[in-house]
């Protein structure tokens, strides 16, 4: 697929929009924020990497408003909070909040510890329900908003070597289904993005090797590789007024793996 932005589709709902997105400083994150601020949408971010995130900064700026970068740790439930906080007071109360924030690093059953499985949920679970709670008043003060909680393929392609990552993925559906029906009533959409392997900066150096790619080209329907704009493109949609009649439902963005 062409990178030429000017192909992509523009969506006027989503201009003057507040969006704060989790884990915005790299991969498919920074391809999130700086997508939306193509849009015209006022974009709050964190992350952990101040320097990455200053190339964010930098690329959304060239394309569209001027992100607010908040450096967090997202297991700090505290951190997010205020984060989300210091969004809204710059920008006005949040509109449209992308749960993107993990952390996929490999693990045996056999090493993991409770203090290690406790963190892991920390970072790839926990996060998107305090994300959700701390935007709520501002969505109802508004009369509605949007939730886009990023998922994964991996638990459903019984992926091998991160069973505490597989398991909050998948949990992660189930929290996008019990919030769009408690939400719903409110006008406050939730759906699941769930990407298949995306080529970013980490998977290319750390994991994609001659079995990786032979894999996909056994398991993807469509040739080519899904990079970060494939999955950003997706969470723009469900986060405009075009897709206003969907919720609880899980787009899969995976070349046709699942």
């Amino acid at each position: 697929m062409s990178t030429d932005l000017s192909r992509y589709a523009l969506y006027p709902s989503l201009k003057d929009r507040t969006v704060f997105v989790t884990g915005g400083s790299s991969g498919i994150g920074a391809d999130i924020v700086i997508a939306f601020a193509r849009q015209g949408a006022k974009v709050g971010f964190t992350g952990r990497n101040a320097a990455a995130a200053a190339k964010v900064v930098e690329a959304a700026a060239a394309v569209g408003p001027k992100p607010l970068f908040l450096q967090s740790d997202a297991s700090s439930v505290e951190a997010l909070r205020q984060a989300i906080a210091d969004t809204a007071a710059a920008f006005g109360d949040v509109n449209v909040l992308v749960n993107n924030v993990a952390n996929d690093e490999r693990h045996n059953i056999e090493d993991v510890t409770p203090d290690d499985f406790d963190w892991r949920v920390n970072i790839n679970l926990r996060p998107a329900f305090f994300a959700a709670q701390a935007v709520l008043d501002g969505m109802k003060r508004q009369g509605g908003g949007v939730i886009v909680n990023v998922g994964s393929i991996s638990w459903m392609i019984k992926g091998a070597g991160y069973p505490v990552y597989a398991t909050c993925k998948s949990a992660t559906v189930g929290l996008t289904r019990s919030l769009a029906r408690d939400l719903g009533k409110l006008n406050i959409r939730v759906n699941t993005l769930s990407p298949g392997w995306i080529m970013t900066e980490k998977q290319i150096n750390m994991w994609v090797d001659e079995a990786g790619e032979k894999l996909m080209d056994e398991n993807q329907c469509l040739p080519g590789r899904i990079v970060g704009s494939d999955v950003a493109n997706m969470a723009l949609f469900l986060s405009a007024d075009d897709s206003r009649m969907v919720t609880a439902q899980d787009f899969v963005v995976d070349a046709g793996w699942t």
